[in-house]
């Protein structure tokens, strides 16, 4: 059985984040990437994960990018659906330790200056004015309202007056 590692482990999962009703570009899975672990992987070290979770029957090329196979699918929706993406990584790197290759897949193979080239794209998207979507929105830090906003309310009726 082989080593699950870590690079994987966040490949696998920023490919389920940025493929989900089509293949992901590279760009795309950079940008996810960044989104769960806060930093981005050398490129060799992308290359080697790339292969070996193709090997392994796990992420395929479709269409001019990469997409999950049907197992990977699988391993992907056992997840639980909420939490924090710490909690959801540990949960796949377990599933994938447990998860036997039944037969090989073809070996994606993706030269550094490819990714590297894919890497670069996205820092300067990331510098520029353009809005990454697959940031979640940032949440208010307090739920009290703004002072002078309270709820509207009717002014009470004025008195009768005295005639």
């Amino acid at each position: 059985m082989p080593p699950v590692l870590d690079v994987d482990v966040l490949l696998l999962f920023s490919t389920a984040l940025a493929a989900k009703r089509r293949p992901a570009e590279l760009v795309e899975i950079v940008a996810a990437l960044d989104l769960v672990n806060g930093n981005i992987p050398g490129e060799e070290k992308l290359s080697e994960a790339f292969a070996r979770l193709g090997t392994r029957g796990l992420l395929q090329e479709a269409g001019g990018g990469i997409a999950l196979t049907p197992a990977a699918e699988k391993l992907i929706e056992i997840l639980p659906r909420k939490g924090e993406h710490a909690e959801r990584l540990f949960e796949l790197k377990g599933l994938l330790g447990a998860h036997a290759t039944f037969a090989d897949g073809p070996l994606i193979n993706l030269a550094p200056d490819q990714l590297r080239a894919a890497i670069l794209a996205h820092r300067a998207a990331a510098a520029g004015r353009a809005k990454n979507l697959l940031v979640p929105k940032p949440k208010p830090e307090s739920t009290q309202a703004r002072p002078g906003q309270r709820q509207r309310q009717r002014k009470p009726m004025p008195k009768a007056r005295q005639r």
